[in-house]
C-alpha cells in the first residue's frame, strides 16, 4: 500500500495525493495492481517494487525506474505465496 509521509512537506502538487494519505487498497483502479510487494535492504527501502497493473500492455515495458510488473492473477499467487523478510534478488538486463 502506497502511503504518504506525514512527516515531509508537500507541495501543491500533493493536494489531489491527500485522499490517499492512509494508503490506496489495491485493485483495479490502483495503478499498482491487485496488490504491490515493497522490497528493503537492511531497513531501508530499495524503491524496488513487485506490483501488479492496471495498464497490463506495459508489462516488460521501461516505463518507471524500480518496479516490476506482473498481471494481477500473477502478483495476488506471489503476494500469497511468499513470506516477509523472504529474499530477493533483481537481476537487470
Amino acid at each position: 500500500m502506497a502511503e504518504l509521509d506525514p512527516d515531509r512537506e508537500h507541495d501543491a502538487s500533493c493536494a489531489p495525493l491527500s485522499a490517499y494519505a492512509s494508503g490506496m487498497a489495491g485493485g483495479t483502479e490502483n495503478p499498482l495492481g491487485a496488490r504491490a510487494l515493497y522490497l528493503y535492504r537492511d531497513g531501508e527501502d530499495t524503491y524496488f517494487r513487485l506490483h501488479g497493473t492496471n495498464e497490463p500492455d506495459t508489462i516488460g515495458t521501461a516505463v518507471s525506474s524500480g518496479c516490476i510488473r506482473l498481471v494481477n492473477q500473477d502478483i495476488i499467487d506471489l503476494y500469497n505465496r511468499v513470506p516477509v523478510g523472504a529474499p530477493v534478488v533483481v537481476l537487470q538486463t
